[in-house]
């Protein structure tokens, strides 16, 4: 018995390393985009910049390490493959730990570098958290950024699902779902800062210290939620449940 518990433990060793780093890499890519560089207009990458940013981490982390471990690097993610039983669940909590703490880490680098800049402040910032109402780019409410988070995650998630389909063309997965990702951010950014990811949100609210805890619920709740029903949609009403 306690063979099989550690051979188990050393099984999971790997991914959980490659979890940790490829949401390192996703928060400090895409959030780094939003705090180093979109703050300052004359470097013109704006919105788009952020959203490719992101879209970035996502397919140069998933062609690195998703071989690995699948390359979530999202607790939305990993919950929506167990809902749409692609994914173990006893692996779950393992997987979204990895990816919480490869996000906080990402969020302090982040923050040492930032405060590099004499008259930084991650709370005046906003350091690129995610937010609704006053907190929202755009001014939106939080019926805005519930609707746009629930939606958005579950059709992520059925992109996923269907570009790793055993139909779909073979080796494009990690650029479809790197596109996708610039696509969601490019239509939410302005009613949330986007999410999609309680890993992201939770990296770098922490740092922000403020509101950003306060509304951080919303960015776990709503993202679990809509990933788990794009997994549910995919499972039942797309899958080929040929035998």
């Amino acid at each position: 018995m306690s063979d099989g518990v550690s051979n188990a433990n050393r099984s999971l060793t790997k991914p959980l390393v490659a979890e940790f780093l490829g949401t390192f890499w996703l928060v400090l890519g895409g959030a780094g985009s939003a705090v180093l560089a979109a703050a300052f207009p004359e470097l013109g990458i704006g919105f788009a910049g952020v959203a490719l940013a992101f879209g970035l981490t996502v397919v140069t982390g998933a062609y690195a390490l998703g071989h690995i471990s699948g390359g979530h690097f999202n607790p939305a993610i990993t919950a929506g493959l167990v809902a749409g039983g692609r994914f173990p669940a006893k692996d779950a909590g393992p997987y979204i730990i990895a990816q919480v703490a490869g996000a906080i880490v990402a969020g302090l680098v982040l923050f040492l570098i930032a405060s590099g800049k004499a008259d930084f402040s991650a709370s005046a910032s906003g350091f690129a958290s995610n937010g609704y109402g006053a907190h929202s780019p755009g001014g939106y409410s939080i019926l805005s950024a519930i609707l746009i988070e629930f939606v958005l995650t579950a059709f992520f998630l059925i992109v996923i699902f269907g570009v790793t389909d055993p139909r779909a063309p073979a080796g494009f997965a990690p650029l479809a779902i790197g596109l996708a990702l610039t696509l969601i951010h490019l239509i939410s950014i302005p009613v949330t800062n986007t999410s999609v990811n309680p890993a992201r949100s939770t990296g770098v609210a922490l740092f922000q210290g403020g509101w950003a805890i306060a509304q951080l619920w919303l960015f776990w709740v709503v993202p679990l939620l809509g990933g788990v029903a794009g997994g549910l949609l995919y499972k039942y009403l797309l899958a080929d449940d040929r035998k």
